[in-house]
């Protein structure tokens, strides 16, 4: 099998980079799955902590709200959700109650957005699909 690269808009597909494009996809399929493992910054004093934070979220693709389950309560959370491009779509502080955030999305077009949690303790970043 003779292997060439192919060209698609800029996108540089070789033998040598496929494996790590194949690993890329792979995470990229994981992280579309509903329930995700997140990594989470805490800072207590000047130590920056990393760890593994699971959050659910669903509907999956979803069409007017996004809930979001695992998180740290919060009395002020900044809530920044981005479209595929990195532009800043929605911008709120929010109150996390019981653990959970239940967004309104019902205004943004269809797509891919990443929604980043910031709060006291806590930063989060996943991903999901607006129908």
């Amino acid at each position: 099998m003779h292997f060439q690269a192919l060209h698609i808009n800029s996108l540089s597909v070789t033998k040598e980079n496929l494996s790590d494009m194949k690993k890329s996809i792979l995470l990229f399929i994981l992280l579309l799955g509903a329930t995700r493992l997140c990594m989470a910054q805490s800072d207590i004093g000047n130590n920056i902590t990393e760890s593994i934070q699971k959050v659910k979220v669903f509907p999956n693709p979803a069409t007017h709200v996004i809930n979001i389950l695992g998180l740290k309560n919060a009395q002020k959370a900044s809530i920044l959700i981005s479209d595929g491009y990195g532009n800043t779509v929605l911008h709120h502080q929010w109150e996390i109650r019981n653990n959970a955030l239940n967004i309104p999305i019902a205004d943004l077009e269809k797509g891919f957005y990443m929604i980043a949690i910031q709060s006291q303790g806590q930063h989060v970043k996943t991903k999901f699909y607006k129908q």
